[in-house]
């Protein structure tokens, strides 16, 4: 809308509305507004107090998207070499459902070496550079879920429920605890390699405020659409152009009351500061060459440099997801190929954020929608691959008041069943939000006429003891 022509509706609404309605008492509108706009001066993400102190002030959560095979990775079980081809346990098949499994499955043993460390962490060979950061980190083998399909079980794992519709848990944190950073989303998401089944929706706000949505960061062209001008709209004219929206935004909140016109106004300016913010941080040529050696290359490897720099400027949520971990099939060269992909540049991130003194305070969790039977999958067992398993997995958490050094939970002889500590989702969610000082019970919203949570109405545990 061209300026003059602003200005004039302006001018003429202001009249309408009668003398003085853009006085006095406009002005004092317009000052609470200019603060709700601006994060950290009152607006929806700017910083608000937990419920009590503390462990993290920000959280990096790397998702491995398809679910990497436990039983390859943290989880060994050498009673399944006595078993190797043969035919699963009766208790195994009778009665399960599989996504992709017919008739009665054998058995696979892993063909990876492991090696034990710390407080009888066992790590596979395929992870050299984690087992070199192991006594900052927490694995927990007695992670459980709900769904083994893709989609809802992706949804589950975000936002505690397997359909569209509800905050992610990125959303639901930014809510309860906003920004520190007043230039930069509170919420940033990066993909590499295909988007998550899934979609957008493991990112979305849900019934919350669209401004507590995930603002995902591409890799090619413009880091985020539409970040640039258009061509013959210069810095100034943009600030003109957005001052005149704004105003008539706080026309129509004065009007209506309506929170979301509040949003959209926060949302343009937080806009119009990423112009300036988000090609200086995306911009990885002012990190110094050793830096960058230390994370090796590749989009992944970059997220994971920008993950940093993103926390290091308040950023409080910060998801990546990488995709291709959903192994069907040749399961010793896929997973091979994807943790050579990622296993330097995960291990970097946590020696970088040690050494900038960020680990402390940023939990970083890495994980998936579940994990992978200890049967094969395929005709035979060259070339065979492993389906979704969705009783018994792994993830690991580290930073953020995590012990280290340590592994959590257990599962049977076979890795198919928990048998000591189990965490369901909802309980990592409890403990996620325990971390950054938030009880999960008292983190809530009203919707339907029912105050929701993350977790829902069901009974959900923080595990404390993974804390020192």
């Amino acid at each position: 809308m061209p300026d003059d022509t602003t200005r004039t509706l302006l001018a003429r609404r202001a009249f309408l509305r009668g003398a003085g309605a853009m006085g006095v008492g406009g002005l004092a509108v317009n000052h609470l507004l200019s603060r709700e706009a601006g994060a950290g001066a009152g607006g929806p993400n700017s910083p608000a107090p937990g419920h009590f102190a503390p462990h993290a002030k920000s959280v990096i959560f790397l998702h491995m998207v398809g679910a990497p095979s436990q039983l390859d990775l943290f989880d060994p079980k050498p009673k399944l070499r006595d078993f190797h081809g043969e035919p699963a346990p009766d208790e195994f098949v009778e009665g399960k459902r599989f996504a992709f499994l017919r008739g009665h499955p054998k058995m696979m043993a892993s063909p990876f070496a492991f090696e034990t460390l710390n407080e009888g962490q066992q790590i596979s060979e395929l992870l050299p550079h984690l087992k070199g950061v192991a006594d900052r980190i927490a694995v927990v083998r007695s992670m459980c879920t709900q769904d083994f399909n893709h989609a809802p079980a992706q949804m589950f794992f975000h936002s505690g429920l397997n359909r569209i519709g509800r905050p992610s848990l990125g959303s639901w944190v930014t809510y309860g605890l906003g920004s520190e950073c007043s230039d930069l989303p509170a919420y940033v998401v990066m993909v590499s390699g295909k988007v998550p089944g899934a979609g957008a929706s493991l990112w979305s706000n849900g019934f919350l405020p669209s401004v507590y949505q995930g603002i995902e960061f591409r890799s090619d062209g413009d880091p985020v659409l539409f970040l640039s001008d258009p061509q013959g709209v210069d810095r100034a004219r943009r600030r003109r152009i957005l001052d005149g929206i704004n105003e008539l935004n706080a026309l129509e909140l004065e009007n209506t009351g309506d929170p979301e016109v509040r949003t959209r106004m926060a949302q343009y300016e937080l806009a119009f500061k990423m112009q300036a913010s988000v090609p200086e941080l995306t911009d990885l040529g002012s990190e110094p060459a050793a830096v960058r050696e230390m994370y090796g290359g590749g989009a992944f490897a970059n997220h994971c440099i920008q993950a940093r720099r993103l926390v290091e400027r308040g950023v409080r949520f910060v998801e990546l997801f990488n995709a291709d971990w959903d192994h069907h099939d040749r399961i010793e060269k896929n997973l091979r190929k994807k943790c050579k992909e990622t296993d330097r540049p995960v291990a970097a991130l946590i020696r970088d954020l040690e050494m900038r003194g960020l680990l402390d305070q940023t939990l970083v969790v890495w994980g998936a929608e579940f994990g992978r039977t200890p049967m094969f999958q395929g005709a035979k067992l060259g070339g065979a691959g492993r389906d979704h398993h969705k009783e018994a997995y792994s993830i690991w958490m580290a930073g953020g008041g995590v012990r280290g050094g340590i592994s959590y939970g257990a599962t049977d002889a076979f890795g198919y069943n928990v048998t000591d500590r189990p965490v369901l989702v909802r309980d990592l969610h409890a403990t996620i939000l325990h971390a950054l000082g938030m009880d999960h019970e008292q983190v809530t919203f009203r919707f339907q006429g029912l105050d929701q949570r993350l977790t829902g109405t069901e009974d959900s545990f923080v595990q404390h003891e993974l804390f020192g």
